[in-house]
């Protein structure tokens, strides 16, 4: 049996259980080793601030967002510390659970301080600010003697578990809204309510959003003997059978998410596409729903949409 059928078949059995994401994370950290905080993915989300934080310089002519605003911040809010460090006053993270710990915390911040050693970190955050750099220093050894909230207040971290469709910030109160690598989670039926929410929420005439998309099979990402695209060759009732509410892939392709931006009004100003590899795509045995679209479309793994405001 394949790998990523018996992490299919795990995951939704756990999903059934009561403590489900509690028992999903332990299955991963023990089994799957896919919750360590690694050098990959860690620069990699970096670069995604990087991107979030010029594109909001591109389009609005300011030097650096007040307020930003997280969808699907996780385990680790490497994300937020970036924008920390670059000077953001406000920094909200909105998620259904609160993912993070201490210990996480920890682990997220050391990677910094590894990365400040080793003289990497202006290459990612151009607007790198001294001060806020040397409270992160300072917070590494202060840490046994500080409680998670001061941890938090310290970074100006705010965690919103709430409902991302009914967010508690007043209208057109936040600079940036952003996420990472989370939509592919989101079934559309609710998807559509988060973005119409992020528009209230987000500064007309000076705001923008920027969201990252993978829009490849995550079962991909474990085993190595399928493609990015194996999940496409599936019907949407067989797909039920296979997903999980532990970690939900909606499948939706490059035209799918265009078409939701179109539908609720909300602009794509402008868009980077991984173009994905469609002679690999031919080789899977497409679902008609997939197979009868445009397959340079269907390839596209990933994107990057900004919206501006």
């Amino acid at each position: 049996m394949k790998k990523w059928i018996q992490k299919a078949i795990v995951q939704k059995i756990v999903s059934y259980l009561p403590f489900g994401r509690q028992i999903n994370y332990l299955f991963q950290k023990y089994v799957t080793k896919g919750v360590y905080l690694t050098d990959t993915y860690f620069y990699d989300r970096l670069n995604h601030a990087t991107q979030h934080l010029a594109a909001y310089h591109r389009f609005t002519g300011n030097p650096m967002p007040n307020s930003c605003l997280e969808l699907g911040t996780g385990w680790y809010p490497i994300v937020p510390i970036a924008f920390f460090l670059s000077g953001v006053q406000s920094i909200y993270s909105v998620d259904i659970a609160f993912l993070t710990s201490k210990k996480r915390i920890a682990t997220t911040l050391a990677m910094f301080a590894q990365a400040h050693r080793q003289q990497r970190l202006p290459n990612y955050l151009p607007n790198l600010q001294p001060q806020r750099l040397q409270l992160l220093l300072n917070l590494i050894d202060q840490l046994p003697t500080l409680t998670l909230p001061d941890i938090l207040n310290q970074l100006h971290l705010h965690y919103l578990i709430e409902d991302a469709r009914h967010l508690s910030l007043p209208d057109n109160s936040v600079d940036l809204v952003n996420s990472n690598n989370t939509f592919e989670h989101i079934y559309p039926q609710l998807l559509e309510p988060i973005l119409l929410e992020f528009k209230r929420v987000v500064k007309k005439n000076t705001g923008i959003m920027s969201h990252f998309i993978d829009m490849s099979d995550h079962f991909a990402h474990f085993d190595s003997s399928i493609t990015i695209y194996n999940f496409l060759q599936f019907s949407d009732q067989q797909w039920q059978w296979i997903d999980n509410t532990i970690q939900p892939q909606n499948r939706l392709r490059l035209a799918d998410y265009q078409q939701l931006y179109n539908h609720i009004n909300l602009p794509i100003t402008h868009q980077n596409l991984w173009h994905g590899d469609v002679a690999q795509l031919t080789m899977v045995p497409l679902h008609p729903h997939f197979a009868n679209q445009n397959p340079d479309m269907v390839a596209v793994s990933h994107c990057h949409f900004i919206s501006v405001m």
